[in-house]
C-alpha cells in the first residue's frame, strides 16, 4: 500500500469527522473532544489548526483519505498526533504516515502521548524511534474516567 501525506483539503474534513465518530476508535484513542459529534466544534478546531503554524497533513493510502497526522505546539514541547480510519488499522499505514511526517519535520525533541493500553499506537511510536519516558494520569473523555497515559519522546 502506498502511503503519502499532503496538505489538508476542505473535502477531507467530512471524512475526518466520520472517522472521529467511530465508537471503537474513540475508545482506543481515549483523549478526544468532549463531544466528538459536535460538528461546529469540529469545524472550529480544524479552522484553527489549519490557520496555525502547526504542520497538519492528510494521510492517503493508495490515493484514499484514511486519516490525518500533525505536529503541534510550542518549540521544545511540540507533539505528534495521528488518526487512521479503523478499517485501515494493522496495515502499517500509521507507521508509514508518522515516518513521513517525521521526515518533513526535522526538529527534535518531539513528544507523543497515548493511552497506556493502546498497544497499537504505542507500537507505531516505538517503531518510529519514540521511547516512553513517563506515565501520567489524565481524564479520558471517551472513557469517562481517569486513565494512565504514556508520554514518549523522540530525540536527536
Amino acid at each position: 500500500m502506498n502511503v503519502e501525506l499532503r496538505e489538508v483539503h476542505d473535502s477531507d474534513l467530512p471524512v475526518f469527522f466520520r472517522q472521529m465518530n467511530d465508537p471503537e476508535a474513540l475508545h482506543m484513542a481515549a483523549f478526544v473532544p468532549e463531544d466528538p459529534a459536535d460538528r461546529d466544534a469540529f469545524d472550529a478546531h480544524w479552522a484553527r489548526i489549519r490557520s496555525s503554524a502547526d504542520v497538519v497533513r492528510t494521510v492517503l493510502a493508495d490515493g484514499d483519505v484514511v486519516g490525518s497526522a500533525a505536529v503541534y505546539g510550542v518549540p521544545g514541547e511540540r507533539e505528534v498526533t495521528y488518526w487512521v480510519d479503523r478499517a485501515y488499522w494493522g496495515k502499517g499505514i500509521a507507521t508509514a504516515a508518522l515516518r513521513a511526517l517525521l521526515a518533513e519535520v526535522p526538529e527534535r525533541p518531539l513528544y507523543a502521548r497515548a493511552a497506556a493500553d493502546n498497544a497499537g499506537s504505542l507500537r507505531v511510536l516505538e517503531k518510529c524511534g519514540f521511547r516512553a519516558v513517563a506515565t501520567v494520569s489524565g481524564y479520558a473523555s471517551a472513557r469517562g474516567a481517569e486513565i494512565e497515559e504514556t508520554v514518549l519522546i523522540l530525540e536527536g
